[in-house]
């Protein structure tokens, strides 16, 4: 855990608290320390996202309506 740990109050729906009491029972770790992995692997997931985002600006953009006209003219849909 961080050295310095920062104190927050979450509202967990109640089946969600039955859950991370019963995952933090079950893997011997802290119901903080559940959330934080959970946190962190969804702040890294959204990093990926972003630098994928970043590689493709250069990229032409498609015109949705465009490309609805032209599966439907080849009888796609």
């Amino acid at each position: 855990m961080a050295a310095f740990p920062k104190r927050a109050t979450i509202y967990f729906e109640p089946e969600i608290h039955r859950a991370l009491r019963m995952k933090s029972a079950v893997s011997e770790r802290s119901i903080s320390d559940v959330v934080n992995e959970a946190v962190r692997l969804a702040l890294a997931e959204d990093a990926e996202d972003l630098a994928a985002f970043d590689s493709r600006v250069k990229e032409a953009t498609l015109d949705f309506g465009k490309v609805v006209k032209a599966l439907r003219r080849r009888g796609k849909i």
